[in-house]
């Protein structure tokens, strides 16, 4: 906050712009439902029936932004958040309203603990030499 000559304070830089505050974008909510979901290698893809989010104004220009960005090229969540410059809390709540708006879908990575055994691996490539 700085103040000017005459003791008023603003919120602004004039370099910077006006500052909007991480939990207006998200209309004061912390967290979403799906968002225990989404971790920061979560994927997030445009669903291919999305025509222009432009023309939905109901969306914030951040979630114009997801959708566009993923569009082309599939996001993590953690590319998201450092390509928009928000923190990753504020664009899970954002992805979260997206996934609920069925504009994009999110792919979870795999747990390591749902990973097939190395060894087992191993014996596969072994067995298929042996062919």
């Amino acid at each position: 906050m700085s103040r000017d000559g005459q003791g008023r304070s603003h919120w602004f830089d004039d370099e910077a712009g006006p500052v909007v505050r991480p939990y207006a974008m998200t209309r004061g909510r912390t967290s979403h439902a799906v968002q225990h979901r989404l971790d920061l290698i979560a994927v997030v893809v445009a669903e291919p029936h999305v025509d222009d989010p432009e023309d939905d104004h109901s969306l914030s220009p951040e979630h114009v932004r997801i959708v566009e960005m993923c569009r082309d090229t599939p996001q993590s969540v953690a590319e998201l958040g450092a390509e928009l410059d928000l923190p990753v809390g504020v664009v899970r709540v954002l992805v979260g309203d997206l996934v609920d708006d069925e504009l994009v879908h999110v792919n979870r990575p795999v747990p390591p603990a749902e990973l097939v055994d190395e060894s087992i691996l191993r014996d596969v490539i072994s067995g298929l030499r042996a062919l």
